[in-house]
């Protein structure tokens, strides 16, 4: 890619599993082509141990995780954002602050691994197929080669076409 870092927001309600576990893969995938963030409307105050672990799991660094509220991000004098990504439908319909720059947005609903009850086993299933579905998403966004004018339509489309899959 030859356009200059890309700063892109996943945003969740908790900002402890999903939009952790986006920002973790787009750290590590997105190269110095991207720079990731997460962020939430009312953060759970911790990562979620398992989206920790998922990520440990695949080699990813988990130094970076934190939950936080997103109106850090809204500062007018703070970084700007090409894109922002909200990950559940919750953080979806909820009214955000107003971003400096006009970033581009996007949704891509994710089932919620934290929410799955049972067994250890079954919530590690579910964290792992959060991974997978981010990761598969993400690579799709990495391989269009987005610029700054191309990474909101690019990401919208991910998302509505891979949402399809699930449904």
């Amino acid at each position: 890619m030859s356009s200059p870092l890309l700063n892109v927001l996943f945003l969740c309600t908790g900002n402890s599993a999903r939009s952790i576990i986006a920002e973790g893969i787009l750290r590590k995938k997105g190269g110095s082509d991207f720079q990731a963030y997460s962020a939430g409307s009312q953060p759970a105050g911790q990562p979620n141990p398992y989206a920790l672990v998922v990520l440990r799991n695949h080699d990813i660094d988990t130094g970076f995780a934190r939950s936080k509220r997103w109106d850090i991000f809204a500062d007018p004098t703070g970084l700007k954002m090409d894109l922002i990504i909200t990950v559940c439908d919750n953080a979806a319909g909820e009214t955000c602050p107003v971003w400096p720059g006009h970033p581009s947005s996007a949704h891509w609903g994710v089932a919620d691994p934290a929410a799955i009850r049972g067994s250890r086993a079954d919530i590690a299933t579910a964290f792992q197929t959060t991974y997978r579905e981010m990761t598969t998403w993400i690579g799709l966004l990495i391989e269009a080669n987005p610029t700054s004018q191309t990474i909101g339509s690019l990401a919208r489309s991910i998302g509505q076409r891979e949402a399809k899959k699930y449904e």
